[in-house]
């Protein structure tokens, strides 16, 4: 599949914004600035799609603060329409299989 440029223009918030913003700058680039809930994001970046992309950001961001949203996240790919998204995990499953009772 090819990759597309997709601009992420997003709200993130966060209770630990030192930890956060180091964080987002790396991902991202540096252009991130601070604002009074958080973050404010207006980024470029290169991916097959924005779901994956979406999911990229905010798994890394919940690495360093569980409860990291991206309010308001729009990716605008360049051969695609406008998508807004926020990949919210649905659950949790054990790692391997479970072992069936003998």
């Amino acid at each position: 599949m090819t990759d597309i440029d997709f601009r992420l223009v997003a709200e993130v918030s966060s209770d630990s914004p030192s930890a956060i913003g180091p964080l987002l700058e790396q991902l991202v680039g540096r252009t991130v600035t601070a604002t009074p809930e958080g973050f404010h994001v207006d980024a470029c970046m290169r991916g097959a799609d924005a779901r994956e992309l979406n999911r990229f950001l905010l798994s890394a961001l919940r690495r360093v603060e569980r409860r990291t949203p991206a309010c308001g996240s729009e990716w605008t790919g360049t051969a695609k329409a406008s998508v807004s998204s926020d990949y919210v995990p649905k659950g949790s499953r054990p790692a391997s299989p479970s072992q069936p009772e003998a």
